[in-house]
Formats: structure tokens, C-alpha cells, sequence
């Protein structure tokens, strides 16, 4: 929502601008959307290896 507002209030005082960043948003999305890809790849690996160290412990403290 607040996104949403400052685009409004971008697009009272300068239109061009906002109208730019309205038709440039989706580009720029598509462009780091590998990266947010890879980001939730790396933080499953990671977890899993989190696990797999964690686990004996976690059996210990069961006992």
C-alpha cells in the first residue's frame, strides 16, 4: 500500500517519471527474478545442511 502511494504521489509531481517506472517495474521484476529463485534454492540447502548437523543433538536431547 505504501508502494502504491508513493507511485501516487510520484505521479502528481512528475508524471513522465512515474509513468517510467509504471512500464520499467515488470522488466526489472523479470530481471532479479532468478536471483529470488536461486535466494529460496540456497536457503533450502542450507536448512537441510542445518538439519543434518543438528540432528545429533537433537536425538541426544530426546533421551
Amino acid at each position: 500500500m505504501v508502494k502504491f502511494l508513493l507511485w501516487c504521489l510520484l505521479l502528481v509531481f512528475c508524471w513522465p517519471l512515474a509513468l517510467g517506472a509504471l512500464v520499467v517495474y515488470p522488466f526489472v521484476w523479470l530481471l532479479l527474478l532468478p536471483f529470488r529463485i536461486l535466494g529460496i534454492a540456497v536457503d533450502g540447502v542450507l536448512g537441510l545442511v542445518s538439519g543434518i548437523i543438528l540432528l545429533p543433538g537433537r536425538l541426544l536431547r530426546a533421551v
